[in-house]
């Protein structure tokens, strides 16, 4: 990981090298790919005859480790550069990327140096497969998150149509390298320049948010607006349902219950609260253009990607507190989006069903079916734990931030959106008007290390922290 994560660290300058505008920072990612390709090179060599059995102790370190390492080197060439950028903001920036959540301390984007801006996408994009892959091989082997609950599907079509998950590797990165392409390609044909449309196109697969101005998407018509929306939805789908979708099992993506859940909320939420707006300031407004921005600005929260195109956190009371609830939703278990994920809420939803039934037939035997298929009690507990895991950290990280002399507001919905990986907060500070830059270097620490966590499914760094673990 470490010599591909090098490879990558060449890119920008290679890129930009013959444009006009140069890649004025290549020293530095020149001394960041040595420091790191050399490092990645000492372990090859040190531990190549070691026998690599990889138990699953030994896949908690090495999943957390590695993306707490990985996003330590991402911050490199930010800290390296000519810029003066302090550790805590280039370790900040480097994990937002990595981690695909989107916030930012970086002020004038506009005029920042293209290299790092291209940096910033390369790793949301990089963070994005990633995920991917973390969530569909390493996590249901580590019986940790959502994809636990999809194991016994996703093996029954890879034993018939997919022998090997290698097979399933290329099938991910195939779908994920189109997806992006076409992404790219799309922008520039409706107007973007090819540097935005690239940067823009690898970000929105990504669900990480990440743009090359402060005005986010802001400065793009309503077309690239309806386009982005499109592409972030795609890259908040399952993805292992889309290489199904290549291999002849065609229409199980919509068959599948979380997927449908989640356009629902995209079909419902926008209309509802464009309806909201027209009744509330019903002068000069253009029903289309507002339609249109507020699907945008929903779909990248409830995706968790981090856009915006206007600052929807003074549209008024009630989309305030709905933004601030659609932040804890996310995508779907085997995308590259973060928050709690679809299928939790509707597990919750069976659950409360199943007591409500047990109150009125208290001797009745009840099964729980999601998908098709039996959901046993250790996937309800696992969900359990974890829910309960999530609101116990928003605390922490709100009473910590709070004690930064943070305001209320800035304090919940920072570490909120840290451990959902949704980018913007809310509020004057950290909303989709502002950036992260004027907090308290501590708050950056600890913002950095929600965002961790939150891409983690938290649970992994929580085992990995406890004695029992090392103790066993």
């Amino acid at each position: 990981m470490f010599v591909l994560l090098s490879i990558f660290m060449t890119l920008p300058a290679l890129f930009l090298a013959g444009t006009a505008s140069g890649a004025p920072n290549a020293v530095a990612f020149g001394e960041s790919a040595a420091i790191v390709c050399a490092l990645g090179v000492l372990g090859i060599l040190s531990t190549y005859r070691q026998p690599r059995e990889l138990k699953p102790r030994y896949m908690f370190v090495l999943t957390v480790s590695s993306w707490l390492i990985i996003a330590l080197f991402s911050s490199l060439p930010f800290y390296l550069s000519d810029h003066g950028i302090s550790a805590a903001d280039a370790f900040f920036e480097g994990t937002s990327g990595i981690t695909t959540t989107g916030a930012t301390v970086f002020s004038g984007l506009d005029s920042m140096d293209r290299d790092l801006l291209l940096w910033r996408s390369i790793l949301q994009w990089l963070g994005g497969i990633g995920i991917i892959g973390m969530f569909v091989a390493v996590l249901p082997f580590l019986r940790v998150g959502g994809m636990r609950l999809f194991a016994t599907e996703s093996s029954e079509w890879t034993d018939k149509a997919l022998p090997r998950m290698k097979t399933l590797s290329r099938g991910l990165l195939f779908v994920y390298v189109l997806f992006s392409v076409v992404a790219v390609v799309t922008y520039w044909l409706s107007g973007m320049d090819l540097f935005d449309a690239f940067n823009h196109g690898l970000t929105s697969i990504a669900t990480g948010g990440f743009a090359t101005s402060d005005q986010s998407m802001g400065r793009f018509s309503d077309l690239i607006l309806m386009e982005a929306t499109f592409f972030m939805i795609l890259g908040s789908l399952p993805f292992f349902l889309f290489v199904r979708e290549m291999h002849g099992q065609h229409f199980v993506l919509f068959k599948d219950q979380q997927v449908r859940l989640f356009l629902t909320i995209l079909l419902t939420v926008p209309l509802l609260l464009t309806l909201y707006r027209w009744w509330v300031s019903p002068i000069h407004y253009d029903p289309f253009h507002n339609y249109v921005a507020t699907l945008f600005n929903v779909t990248s929260v409830v995706t968790t990607t981090g856009y915006a195109s206007e600052d929807y956190s003074a549209w008024g009371s009630l989309p305030f507190v709905a933004f601030f609830f659609l932040m804890f939703v996310g995508g779907c278990s085997g995308s590259t989006a973060g928050g709690m994920k679809i299928f939790r809420f509707q597990l919750s939803l069976i659950i409360l069903r199943e007591q409500l039934m047990r109150l009125l037939h208290p001797h009745a035997i009840f099964t729980r079916n999601y998908n098709g298929r039996a959901v046993s009690d250790e996937i309800i507990s696992s969900m359990i734990a974890y829910t309960f895991i999530f609101l116990l950290c928003l605390l922490l990280i709100t009473v910590l931030l709070a004690a930064l002399q943070l305001d209320f507001v800035t304090a919940l919905s920072g570490a909120l959106t840290s451990l959902t990986n949704v980018g913007p907060g809310l509020g004057d500070i950290i909303g989709p008007a502002g950036n992260f830059g004027p907090l308290p270097d501590a708050a950056k620490w600890i913002l950095s290390v929600g965002m961790l966590m939150g891409r983690l499914e938290i649970l992994s760094v929580i085992i990995v922290l406890s004695p029992a673990f090392w103790r066993g």
